[in-house]
């Protein structure tokens, strides 16, 4: 049984940094797809980043380039999101995500989902 925990959630101003972490456990093949999307209320779900573990290629949303860096820990089965220069418009629900196809990241399509961590930015 796959899960995915989220957790580094939380409210900070304007400019400043967080970084997201999601613990998996039950994925046992090593290679697969791990996403972050993030929702903000009345808004689509939103790709930030998507990282096709066990083969080095890392893809982000427009919006987070340059500020957001997806990196993963294989030995804790950890994904990260550093989050720089953060502005009220990433105020969202940040999710994690994962599948083994690369419908996850492209069409937003995975079959595994976390609960979800809430980043607020205050202006």
């Amino acid at each position: 049984q796959v899960q995915l925990v989220e957790s580094g959630g939380d409210s900070v101003q304007a400019g400043g940094s967080l970084r997201l972490s999601c613990v998996a456990s039950g994925l046992t093949y090593n290679r697969y797809w791990m996403a972050w999307f993030r929702q903000a209320p009345g808004k689509e779900r939103e790709g930030v980043a998507g990282i096709y573990v066990g083969g080095g290629v890392t893809y982000y949303g427009d919006s987070v380039k340059g500020r957001f860096t997806a990196s993963q820990d294989n030995a804790k089965s950890t994904l990260y999101l550093e989050m720089n220069s953060l502005t009220s418009e990433d105020t969202a629900m940040y999710y994690c995500a994962a599948d083994f196809s690369s419908h996850c990241w492209v069409y937003r399509d995975c079959y595994y989902w976390g609960q979800g961590t809430q980043v607020t930015v205050s202006s």
